[in-house]
C-alpha cells in the first residue's frame, strides 16, 4: 500500500469558502469519475477549518490536505500514465495555487504510538 499526500494552497482570488467548495463539489467526484482515479483505493479530503481563517493572514499556510491511497507504486504509476491523468491536473489549476502544491508518495507507516494504552508501556 502507498500513499500520496498533498499538502493544498488554494489559488489567488479564491475565498476559503469558494476553494473548499470547488474542490469537495468540483474536483473530488470530478477525480473519482475519470479512468485515473480508478487506481485510487480510497481518497480523503482533509479541509483547514473555515473558521480557523482570520482574516487578512489566511493566505498563510495551507487550505487543506489529500491523501490518495494505492494498492502498490504500479498502481500509482498506472493511475498517472492514464489519458485522462491530464484533465485532473489541468483542473488542479482552477483551484490550486500550483506552484506551492506540495507532495509525497509514502509507504505503511511505521506506527509509533496508538491511542493511550501505548502510553503505559
Amino acid at each position: 500500500m502507498v500513499r500520496l499526500t498533498c499538502l493544498l494552497r488554494r489559488k489567488e482570488g479564491l475565498s476559503p469558502s469558494e476553494f473548499h467548495a470547488y474542490w469537495r463539489d468540483h474536483h473530488g467526484p470530478f477525480v473519482v469519475g475519470t479512468r485515473s482515479g480508478s487506481h485510487v483505493l480510497r481518497y480523503e479530503q482533509h479541509p483547514r477549518p473555515l473558521d480557523d481563517y482570520r482574516g487578512d493572514d489566511d493566505r498563510r499556510g495551507y487550505d487543506g490536505v489529500t491523501v490518495q491511497w494505492f494498492a502498490s507504486m504500479d498502481e500509482y504509476r498506472a493511475h498517472t500514465a492514464e489519458p485522462d491523468f491530464a484533465a485532473v491536473l489541468a483542473d488542479l489549476g482552477q483551484f490550486l495555487d500550483v506552484d506551492h502544491l506540495e507532495f509525497v508518495v509514502t509507504e505503511e507507516p511505521r506506527v509509533v504510538l496508538d491511542g493511550p494504552d501505548d502510553l503505559c508501556r
